[in-house]
């Protein structure tokens, strides 16, 4: 009985994970799907047939390139960086965990301002890292004196200034980009890392890139999944110091990076001008969406992003969803987010994806 009692405790998660609740979206049968960001067309043929073929040259019983060198000058490349300032991994999710398992743990703290990317926090708290709070405006934007704030009450509680820093900009769920002035106000005043999660970056005018030849401590955070239109492969990257890529290479998994992924990766990058001309017509639609927006009972959150926030002025945000899955049409409620009480994020898609979710929300607001 003793031996029984040893064994169920070893098969119980540490108590700080057993409380977690994990992070997903709703995955139900619809015609059209807005509700998770994707890019809404596929990878241009040509570089679907290339990648088949590169994918017969494979010699399968070889493990890949350990360091995928390849697709880090690609990227490298792109960027206008050294291959040294570049780490893959399998997503942009991945390279968050990498970042807060080289630089986060237990005794060390990360910052995050919501309502904001949820797994940010979610990931820090995986890796046993204390996760300290600050809050955005009303207009969903970082105050310049939000992180001199946050870290007077760490200092007042008792905790470490944060090692690690996130601001996700363009901001999810909101789509905000902030201010360049508070980035750098807050890369001047944190002794730990600032991570600017740049996962829809190609939507924005500006990116914080440029500020990295000034900033050691600043990493820039990439994803493939959306302008490039390769969720399903799973693909991302950083842009930093040589010195913190080469810690993070330190807590990755040998061969972490399957040769199919790299392939893919260098591939894609040769499709630029494609990939602009999409977020070019991304974009178009979003300000038309915004547009049609303006003239129902909602309130529009400017965007950066390949996605709207609005809040919803007299219905609730889960019958506004349900109803819209009855015309076919899945978005992302996201009313249990803090200070987003009434929401509802909606990625652009197709234009006819559009047309699709404009009639359908006008008829679950009954303005149709």
């Amino acid at each position: 009985m003793e031996q029984a009692i040893e064994i169920d405790e070893l098969l119980t998660p540490r108590e700080d994970v057993a409380l977690m609740s994990g992070y997903y979206s709703p995955q139900i049968d619809v015609e059209v799907r807005l509700n998770t960001n994707e890019a809404p067309e596929e990878p241009p043929s040509d570089f679907v047939t290339r990648l088949q073929g590169a994918i017969a040259t494979i010699d399968y019983n070889r493990y890949p390139d350990r360091e995928a060198d390849t697709l880090r000058d690609a990227i490298a490349a792109l960027h206008g960086v050294a291959r040294e300032q570049i780490y893959v991994a399998n997503g942009s999710n991945e390279v968050l965990q990498s970042i807060l398992l080289a630089y986060g743990g237990a005794g060390r703290t990360a910052a995050v301002f919501e309502p904001t990317y949820a797994l940010h926090s979610h990931i820090a708290r995986v890796t046993g890292t204390e996760v300290l709070v600050g809050e955005r405006t009303a207009d969903f934007l970082i105050a310049p004196t939000a992180f001199d704030r946050l870290i007077v009450e760490a200092e007042s509680s008792g905790a470490p200034a944060p090692a690690v820093t996130f601001i996700c900009s363009p901001n999810n769920p909101t789509g905000r980009i902030e201010d360049f002035d508070t980035i750098e106000a807050i890369l001047g005043r944190s002794s730990g890392l600032v991570v600017v999660d740049e996962a829809y970056g190609q939507f924005a005018p500006r990116s914080a890139a440029e500020l990295l030849a000034e900033h050691r401590n600043l990493l820039i955070v990439r994803t493939f999944s959306k302008t490039w239109s390769l969720a399903a492969l799973r693909l991302g990257y950083v842009i930093a110091d040589p010195e913190i890529i080469e810690a993070l290479f330190r807590v990755t998994l040998p061969y972490h990076l399957d040769a199919i992924k790299q392939i893919a990766g260098v591939l894609a990058l040769e499709y630029e001008d494609e990939m602009n001309e999409r977020v070019e017509r991304l974009v178009a639609e979003r300000r038309r969406l915004v547009a049609a927006l303006s003239e129902l009972p909602v309130d529009v959150v400017p965007s950066e992003a390949n996605f709207i926030l609005f809040r919803l002025q007299n219905r609730t945000a889960n019958e506004v969803w349900t109803a819209l899955v009855a015309e076919s049409v899945l978005v992302r409620d996201i009313s249990a987010l803090p200070h987003l009480a009434g929401h509802l994020r909606v990625t652009v898609g197709t234009p006819e994806e559009n047309d699709r979710f404009l009639s359908g929300l006008a008829h679950a607001l009954g303005t149709a």
